[in-house]
């Protein structure tokens, strides 16, 4: 028997677990840890299950290659020479421009993803790029980027030391929090309520989350930036905006902004979003009263018609009641790895999709789109594909269109531990290994996380022989991208990355090892992996000057204490203050302004998480699926009854239509229907999946429709019609 400890990678909770393991390697049994400093022993289901999804017999243990329409096992060396030959033969034919790239979820989950994944970008030479970040949290980004100078600049709630905690569109009690990384939320938010706090969810339904809090507003899907301008109105109107405002908090358009609120007062506002004005008033009057206060808006708020701007309020909120960057209030945490931050002001639009005209943000194009370039004939159009770890026909807008597009390409590589409903359409499969035969340290999590920590988890079991670790797969498909062959050693990516980074380092005025010599400094890393060996720079040069070999001393993690207030010192505008009107926002207020006047639709369609789901990639193991983990249409009792629903009910879009499984509920507000995300596993070779295939929510979402500043496909506030299946 075998005891490791580890973190979860399958969500944003970085829960620590305790796995036991028979002599044989096999997991019997995963508990949290409870030396943790951070989850202190807590785990759902998803991090219980962790064995299971590990050893899971339908994940793919070796390269495929397909031939027509069969698939060979081939061997890791006769993979890459078939990649090789794939790419540089498009490259070759149609130039660079007709590759394309998809990053998905899992990316933000692993070393390789976060290392690698964005040197693989690089080296295919090709501007379209597109990730799940444009079918997510795009528009937090976009909002942090124009007011505080970067677009990792996002501030978290401080929910171990809040008075008042508002949260729209957001149900962490299932999510396990997103773009905000605390373990056991369940427990912080009962926390903050026996501490004598109040917690108010806003929601079109009544979530697990919802019925936890205080007071649970409904709201009609895709308006939360009406309710919040509302609130902002107020707060101006009132004179209830901080006294610190303008000296601790700089801020510049200030006047602006109250200009633009005047025209959303709560009582014009409340007949669009559906909460009364007199609620809106009140809810402003506790944010600005609170002895501290935040607000916090994610999924249900980014994946809406007005994502960008509703987040760019949620942070206006924080701002004009005192409540940025101070405790009790939103924060920003200080991660222990460094990652060099441009100081350039923050821009996007720098080049734009070829047939939409869509425009560029952090580097990549709206997965919107992605089916258009695919299909669209002409210069640049894709011919070649990459995907890692994503499932695109499911979690893209309009699946299905996607799904044909796919299967006009000349070529396509995925790296994917699964034959699924994206991956089928490929012509090389490159499964990673095992988690447990994989390290970990959450790079991207931690600049979300609540509390400051740090944890490097080694690789529990050994890799077979032969067996390429996920850094290796993605860093040969680099050096294959940047011509340099499929035999070519991938240790010469990492030594020309540390040797960047170090020399970066020593030539940037007040960084640790300003004037020093790299050679001097390559020399002091430790590390038996070229990630490892990264990762320890990473740390070196960060904020704590810790190392690799202090987390492998500290399995269990290492406490860095609370959040603490970072500005002006974070600030990277133009400025030099907090932007509360860039004019990226401002831009697009009158379209939000326009919709004002608008007819709601008889029905909107919203998306659904479930606790032992993420997304489609743990649908195939059976201790996650089944109970409340299911595909139907949840629809309020009295809309059921009016449509004489009785079973099953066709639900159509602009996009598509589909048949499914009703669910009435008086959980869900009239006029609202819900379907979870990530379901339609109709063309998989996962038997598990397949058996409780569901359908694919996405098949209703129109990929025409996007959030305009940040390009973040809509899938909240779908218009769609509900009808009963024919006789």
């Amino acid at each position: 028997m075998h005891i490791a400890h580890r973190t979860c990678p399958l969500c944003e909770a970085v829960c620590g677990l305790r796995i036991t393991l028979d002599d044989a390697g096999r997991v019997t049994d995963v508990r949290g840890d409870a030396d943790d400093p951070f989850s202190r022993g807590f785990i759902c289901p998803k991090g219980a299950s962790l064995g299971a999804l590990d050893e899971d017999p339908d994940r793919l243990r070796a390269p495929l290659v397909r031939e027509g329409g069969e698939w060979r096992e081939v061997t890791w060396p006769e993979a890459f020479a078939a990649v090789e030959r794939g790419l540089t033969g498009v490259i070759d034919r149609h130039g660079r421009e007709a590759l394309g790239v998809y990053l998905g979820n899992p990316n933000a989950h692993t070393v390789a993803g976060a290392l690698y994944a964005p040197a693989l970008a690089r080296a295919l030479g090709t501007r379209q790029i597109f990730s799940a970040s444009t079918a997510d949290q795009m528009p937090k980004h976009v909002a942090a980027g124009l007011m505080f100078g970067h677009p990792l600049s996002i501030p978290v709630p401080d929910v171990d030391r809040t008075d008042h905690l508002l949260m729209l569109g957001a149900n962490p009690l299932e999510s396990n929090g997103s773009l905000w990384t605390a373990p056991d939320l369940p427990g912080r938010l009962k926390a903050l309520r026996r501490r004598g706090g109040r917690l108010v969810v806003v929601d079109p339904r009544r979530t697990r989350t919802a019925a936890l809090a205080d007071e649970h507003l409904f709201i009609r899907p895709g308006t939360d930036a009406y309710l919040l301008f509302g609130i902002v109105h107020t707060l101006l109107a009132e004179d209830l905006v901080a006294p610190d405002v303008g000296a601790r908090l700089p801020v510049a358009g200030l006047d602006e902004l109250r200009a633009l609120a005047a025209d959303f007062p709560p009582e014009t506002v409340a007949g669009v979003c559906g909460v009364p004005a007199a609620g809106i008033v009140r809810l402003a009057r506790d944010l600005a009263t609170a002895p501290t206060a935040a607000v916090y808006g994610r999924m249900g708020t980014c994946t809406a018609e007005f994502g960008t701007l509703a987040q760019w309020l949620v942070d206006v909120v924080n701002v004009l009641t005192g409540n940025l960057d101070r405790a009790g209030g939103a924060m920003f945490p200080l991660p222990a790895a460094a990652v060099p931050r441009s100081r350039r002001p923050y821009r996007t639009g720098r080049w734009r999709s070829r047939v939409r005209n869509l425009p560029e943000v952090n580097g990549e194009l709206p997965v919107a789109t992605l089916a258009d370039e695919i299909e669209t004939p002409g210069q640049g159009q894709i011919r070649a594909l990459l995907t890692i770890a994503g499932n695109p026909v499911l979690s893209a807008p309009h699946g299905s269109r996607l799904d044909a597009a796919l299967g006009g390409l000349e070529f396509m590589v995925s790296v994917d531990p699964y034959l699924n409903e994206t991956t089928r359409h490929a012509h090389v499969i490159l499964p990673p290994p095992r988690v447990l035969q994989s390290p970990h340290y959450d790079f991207a999590l931690l600049n979300f996380a609540v509390r400051n920590y740090a944890r490097y988890s080694p690789p529990v079991l050994p890799l077979e022989p032969g067996r390429p670790a996920e850094s290796e797969i993605l860093a040969r498909l680099a050096m294959i991208a940047a011509g340099q062959g499929a035999d070519a050693d991938p240790a010469g990516l990492d030594e020309l990355i540390l040797d960047q980074t170090l020399r970066r380092a020593v030539d940037t005025p007040g960084s640790p090892v300003a004037g020093r010599d790299p050679a001097e400094l390559r020399a002091e890393l430790t590390g038996s992996t070229g990630a490892e060996l990264r990762l320890d720079a990473m740390l070196r040069l960060g904020p704590y000057g810790l190392t690799l070999r202090e987390l492998r001393e500290h399995p269990h993690g290492i406490d860095l204490g609370p959040l603490e207030p970072r500005l002006p010192g974070l600030l990277s505008t133009a400025s030099g203050r907090i932007e509360l009107a860039p004019p990226q926002i401002v831009a697009d207020v009158p379209r939000l302004r326009a919709g004002l006047g608008r007819e709601a639709p008889e029905f909107v369609l919203i998306g659904r998480r479930h606790l032992r789901s993420n997304n489609s990639w743990m649908h195939n193991v059976a201790p996650l699926v089944g109970g409340s983990n299911r595909c139907t249409l949840q629809i309020n009792p009295q809309d059921a009854r009016r449509l004489g629903l009785n079973g099953e009910a066709v639900v159509r879009s602009a996009a598509g239509e589909l048949t499914v499984a009703v669910e009435p509920t008086d959980a869900i507000m009239p006029g609202v229907v819900s379907l979870p995300h990530g379901w339609g596993h109709a063309g998989t070779a996962q038997p598990v999946a397949a058996k409780h295939a569901g359908v694919n929510a996405n098949a209703l979402t129109d990929e025409t429709v996007v959030d305009v500043p940040s390009g973040n496909a809509v899938f909240n506030g779908v218009p769609v019609t509900v009808r009963a299946p024919n006789p």
